[in-house]
């Protein structure tokens, strides 16, 4: 990795102040690879994972990384995968304990894992609010037994319930992760899996369109998947069954009750900084005159061998000054409530006459409004956020 001085010289950008910080950790195993899934995922093979020697390169992943970070404070942790919660609760409170030890945590710092239902026993969850986890991400998917069968799934309805009131149970905020426009699926029961999830209380859905990703199993076996226009319609449901539950749809993908807002994933749409450590693991990281993107080697066994030797990332580049606009709009138009004028000063050190042509065309189109301090999304605008966000790509 490059000394700090190689990132602190002078450049194109003028910063007033760093983002907030988060820290993203991969943990790239998982009992069966989906055949939806485009992820950074591994089947664990029939030897067990060698835990004790991955979280050894997280650690020494995170301490080659300090000086690029040094003094400043994580506000949210997300531990992500693969199938995170089949490491053990001792592995995750060594992690954890590791991680207070390197880095300074706000006193509220949110701490996610990301669980599936068939790694769920009893007790595991509370075990991992013992670790200091202080949120669950339960990725259910569908409370279908037959939409779960095709997506690939290891648990079915009964196991998905029960984790979902575990989750519940040893948690104050949780999430659930539900898919649509699934094979055979239509609105009576979509509304039926809606229904199932409402009925647990959640207080925070993330909702996905089930999309075919190239180089999956889908890919190669497309299956027969809802036209457009019952997707829409789905979506449409699925916006008023949460909100009539109390869920506000404050993102394009993400619907919570008021104070139960992901604040990490808030983090990545306010283009805040995240420092990501661990197999196929992405950064984005600000300095006074740039802003740097780096990725760590993908293929575990690599990459614990390329950690270990001081050696995590595989590639890094600067974001031009042109695309910033882009990678800034990307994010902070998935939100409802779009994002102040000054925020895109002050996160890219650019002047707002870099954003004018873009926002007077989606203006012109219907898919923002705006005033002098904050532009936001319209209906229309979050109909077509593809398109939107597209205006503002460089030339």
């Amino acid at each position: 990795m490059k000394d700090l001085q190689h990132y602190m010289r002078d450049g194109t950008l003028r910063l007033a102040a760093l983002p907030l910080l988060s820290l993203y950790v991969h943990l790239p195993w998982c009992l069966k690879k989906c055949p939806y899934c485009d992820f950074n995922s591994h089947e664990v093979s029939g030897a067990s994972m060698p835990e004790q020697r991955y979280i050894d390169a997280l650690v020494a992943d995170l301490e080659a990384a300090l000086p690029l970070v040094w003094g400043r404070t994580v506000h949210s942790i997300f531990i992500g995968g693969g199938t995170p919660s089949l490491f053990s609760p001792a592995a995750i409170d060594r992690l954890l304990a590791d991680i207070r030890a390197r880095l300074r945590l706000d006193a509220e710092c949110e701490i996610t894992l990301e669980a599936n239902p068939g790694t769920f026993e009893k007790d595991r969850f509370k075990a991992f609010r013992s670790a200091g986890v202080t949120r669950l991400s339960v990725g259910v998917q569908s409370f279908d037994d037959a939409h779960l069968k095709a997506l690939g799934r290891v648990h079915d309805r009964a196991q998905a319930i029960a984790a979902v009131q575990e989750a519940a149970a040893s948690f104050e905020t949780f999430n659930l992760d539900i898919m649509y426009a699934l094979p055979g699926q239509n609105l009576a029961g979509l509304e039926k899996d809606m229904r199932q999830a409402l009925a647990l209380h959640p207080p925070h859905i993330s909702i996905y369109h089930l999309t075919i990703e190239p180089n999956t199993y889908f890919a190669k076996f497309p299956p027969a998947i809802p036209e457009e226009d019952t997707a829409y319609a789905m979506l449409d449901r699925i916006t008023e069954m949460t909100a009539q539950a109390g869920l506000q749809r404050y993102e394009v993908s993400a619907y919570a009750k008021p104070g139960h807002q992901c604040f990490h994933n808030l983090n990545y749409w306010r283009f805040g900084d995240y420092l990501g450590i661990g197999a196929g693991a992405h950064s984005k990281l600000s300095f006074a005159h740039r802003v740097v993107r780096q990725v760590r080697w993908r293929e575990p066994g690599l990459y614990m061998e390329k950690a270990l030797a001081g050696a995590a990332v595989t590639r890094e580049t600067e974001v031009s000054r042109v695309d910033l606009p882009f990678e800034f709009m990307l994010n902070a138009l998935r939100l409802r409530d779009g994002f102040k004028l000054q925020d895109f000063v002050e996160k890219t050190g650019l002047p707002l006459a870099a954003l004018q042509p873009g926002l007077e065309q989606a203006e012109s189109k219907g898919l923002i409004e705006r005033d002098l301090v904050t532009v936001r999304p319209t209906e229309r605008g979050f109909d077509f956020l593809n398109d939107l966000q597209a205006l503002f790509l460089a030339d």
